[in-house]
């Protein structure tokens, strides 16, 4: 007969083989996403030192160098400008119907920043909708749209809600009697703000706007559609005239960008501390009085969310109903293709979710150096530009399929291998959620299975799996509508005559169709807003 202290003996042992087992398997995982991006460092080193000298300090590359940093900058510090005013109107003061005006400065997350650049260029661009609304009353040219102002008005306007949410998680999040105290030490209302609700949601701040300063430093789309040199489209035209070397050297100075990015984000939080330590919800108290101000204020959330979503709605409608679709044929929307965005998203958040349970739980439930650097490791992809990503995978499927390895098929340009790039372009998405929801289940739960004789499979697939589905599912659904609207991967990586919704939405706008990118964007928005009907149930938002 088995004593007690001999079955505790057997479940430690269980625990340690699965806890190295885990590790070895997550551990797998995160070497396998790393391969891409040695590949390109590989391609990379093997251009000749001098002719990489040569093509880094050519006066092109030092200008689209300057255009990113611009464009990063000026992306970043727009977004907070908007976004933290934003987020103190609907959360701390007395604005007019600001639970609603709270819902709708959100939404421009819906719309993908190149369905609102072609747009944009659309109603403002030369001989656009509203130069022609404005010629009778003999206004000839509008200011020009393209170039670096027009990217950073279409990007901010895309991005500006990552700043909003996280600043506006931060003060529901802070104890407003603090600030209370503050106007009985007779702190004026912006004395307060800087003194004592800034410092507390700097770090919220800042992790929006590292949203969007790798948003800006990674947009494909928009800085193609409005004819501005970045890294992003420079790699694109590079990869597309075959001038690998070059767009290699470029690949590897925008990751430089980005390490730069998250370092400087990194060095915020660290100077911060933290999210603060209030206790209390900003709906507590009494909100702020705005007075005089409390209907014009109204004008500024209104005037933007207004251009960010009345633009694209106006424009897209106006095709719908004016545009001759039969002009193009080949560019008409073709039920295959909506399958097409469908199957490979359904696949690549199937992938996402299967590979992303080891990790995540291993994260969640072991502290050791080893978890957190294979978490870590699952974020690189994220925060790699999707261009970069997919310029590191052609280098690694051409390798591979050079080495001819019988029985071994070709890998470049095949649907696996643009489910491989979707996983770890947003297998974060789904480890983040997982994980959130395995740290909700009580270990002593698995514990309990496991001094009734079962093993560590078992006590998981009967005890946690259960209780971290929605965390699974939360997480497979953002990862699907993410991937749906993933533009500069799949344009490199799909195979010849696969085609998808943003594919098509890209040659329809390329060739100045753009009535044949209306049905396509509508569906990708709804898609979006399904997304973000995802974000908002996983983060109570507003609550």
């Amino acid at each position: 007969m088995t004593s007690p202290l001999d079955r505790l003996r057997a479940i430690a042992d269980g625990s340690a083989d699965r806890s190295v087992g885990l590790t070895l398997l997550a551990g797998a995982i995160a070497a396998t996403l790393l391969v891409p991006l040695t590949w390109l460092v590989i391609e990379a080193v093997r251009v000749e030192p001098q002719r990489a000298w040569e093509l880094l300090v050519r006066p092109a590359t030092v200008g689209i160098l300057r255009n990113t940093l611009l464009l990063v900058v000026g992306v970043t510090a727009f977004s907070i400008g908007i976004g933290v005013p934003l987020a103190w109107l609907t959360v701390q003061t007395d604005l007019p119907f600001r639970r609603f005006w709270s819902i709708v400065v959100a939404l421009p997350l819906v719309i993908p920043s190149y369905i609102g650049a072609f747009t944009f260029v659309s109603a403002f661009g030369p001989r656009g909708e509203f130069q022609a609304i404005l010629q009778p009353l003999g206004i000839e040219r509008l200011p020009e749209i393209y170039g670096l102002p027009g990217s950073i008005l279409v990007i901010t306007l895309y991005t500006y809600p990552y700043v909003y949410l996280t600043a506006r998680a931060g003060l529901l999040s802070f104890d407003t009697t603090l600030l209370e105290a503050a106007r009985t030490l007779n702190h004026g209302r912006w004395q307060a703000f800087r003194r004592v609700t800034l410092p507390h949601v700097r770090p919220a701040i800042a992790a929006g706007a590292l949203l969007s300063a790798l948003y800006a430093v990674s947009d494909f789309g928009t800085p193609a559609i409005m004819r501005l040199p970045v890294f992003t489209r420079q790699i694109f035209v590079e990869f597309q005239t075959f001038s690998q070397d070059y767009a290699s050297l470029l690949s590897l100075q925008l990751l430089g960008i980005v390490l730069v990015v998250l370092a400087i984000e990194s060095r915020l939080r660290e100077e911060t501390g933290g999210h603060g330590e209030g206790v209390g919800t900003a709906e507590e108290t009494q909100p702020i009085e705005l007075g005089v101000w409390r209907w014009p204020a109204t004008l500024f959330p209104a005037s933007i969310a207004g251009l960010a979503l009345l633009v694209p709605l106006w424009i897209l409608g106006l095709w719908l109903v004016t545009a001759d679709f039969t002009a193009r044929d080949e560019l008409a929307l073709q039920l295959s293709t909506v399958t097409n965005s469908i199957g490979v998203a359904a696949a690549a958040a199937l992938v996402a979710v299967v590979v992303s349970i080891p990790v995540a739980y291993l994260a969640a439930r072991d502290d050791s150096i080893a978890a957190r650097i294979f978490e870590r490791a699952t974020y690189v992809g994220f925060a790699v530009p999707g261009i970069v990503l997919g310029l590191a995978l052609v280098f690694f499927a051409t390798g591979f399929d050079g080495l001819g390895l019988p029985l071994v098929p070709s890998i470049y340009q095949t649907i696996p291998l643009l489910i491989f790039a979707y996983v770890v372009r947003f297998m974060p998405q789904a480890v983040g959620s997982i994980r959130t929801s395995t740290l909700q289940v009580d270990p002593k739960l698995v514990e309990a299975a496991r001094t009734l004789g079962e093993t560590p499979l078992q006590a998981f697939r009967t005890v946690t799996l259960p209780l971290v589905t929605p965390g699974i599912v939360a997480g497979g659904a953002l990862v699907f509508l993410t991937t749906m609207k993933e533009l500069p991967a799949t344009l490199i990586l799909r195979p010849t005559g696969f085609e998808t919704l943003v594919t098509l939405i890209w040659r329809a706008q390329a060739n100045a169709f753009f009535q044949y990118a209306v049905i396509p964007s509508v569906i990708l928005l709804a898609v979006s807003g399904l997304s973000m009907v995802v974000i908002l149930r996983q983060e109570d938002y507003g609550e």
